[in-house]
């Protein structure tokens, strides 16, 4: 069998036996956008967040979180490569699951680096059209957004991913290029990653919008209310997390759900 090298986002080179028939996901968003690569039947084993296609939680194993991982599960289903990212699982645990099978560790912080990836599991898993027809999708579906966005004001504003204690995505992270790319000021740009902060800070830096995303913490309405009733001119909405944070082929939906909430939420 012809040896398959290649080197994943951290620059690790991987070795591997042919093509990669066994997959164990890790990482949600990858997870689907493998499934839109056309390789369901090659994943074996996922985590319990792995909701897209929602037929996955019922049809693969579930080997654990993102970070709390059953590795005697992941061992048992013999995988050929494991898919995991940096920010998602630990150092640590890439280590651990190296002894079992080859790990392609992806890291996205940007647009670019999101279709690089894809880019990168269609050469791993030799699904090289299907890769590219995605990514010239993903790009016309940016720049059609791109030219709407062009006209729009830009927006002063706070993302929140956490509550108690409160937490917002700062920069160096896919959530702060997406705001951008949504011509939104970062309020919380002079940070880095994913900082906890007061909200007496809000009231300091003053965005015009607050965005409480979906996921990882559920924000309800109940939460919108609350901070209405401290920031009375603020415009406060719950905001769909996958959209933000997702990257792979749910990029591919995002724009459309990026212009919608400029048109019915943002300019009134």
């Amino acid at each position: 069998m012809k040896p398959n090298v290649m080197k994943d986002q951290l620059n690790r080179v991987l070795k591997m036996n042919g093509t990669p028939k066994r997959i164990v996901s890790l990482v949600p968003s990858q997870t689907e956008l493998l499934v839109d690569l056309g390789l369901e039947s090659s994943i074996v084993g996922i985590t319990k967040f792995c909701v897209h296609p929602e037929q996955l939680l019922k049809n693969k194993t579930v080997v654990g979180g993102t970070k709390q991982l059953h590795l005697d599960k992941i061992k048992a289903l013999s995988p050929d490569v494991i898919l995991c990212n940096k920010e998602e699982n630990t150092k640590d645990l890439v280590l651990e699951l190296g002894a079992i099978a080859p790990v392609h560790v992806s890291d996205v912080h940007s647009f670019e680096d999101a279709l690089e990836l894809i880019s990168l599991y269609g050469d791993l898993f030799s699904v090289e059209d299907q890769s590219r027809d995605l990514i010239e999708k993903i790009r016309r579906e940016q720049q059609n957004f791109s030219t709407f966005i062009a006209d729009q004001p830009q927006l002063k504003v706070a993302y929140f991913i956490w509550k108690s204690p409160w937490m917002v995505a700062a920069s160096h992270t896919f959530i702060d290029q997406m705001l951008r790319l949504n011509r939104f000021e970062n309020s919380f740009g002079d940070f880095e990653r994913y900082p906890e902060i007061e909200l007496a800070e809000i009231g300091e830096r003053q965005p015009e919008a607050i965005l409480l995303s979906s996921e990882p913490f559920p924000f309800k309405s109940t939460h919108v209310e609350a901070l209405r009733a401290i920031f009375p001119k603020t415009k406060i909405l719950i905001v769909d997390g996958e959209f933000f944070s997702w990257y792979g082929s749910r990029l591919l939906k995002a724009f459309d759900y990026f212009k919608k909430l400029r048109q019915d939420h943002l300019d009134q």
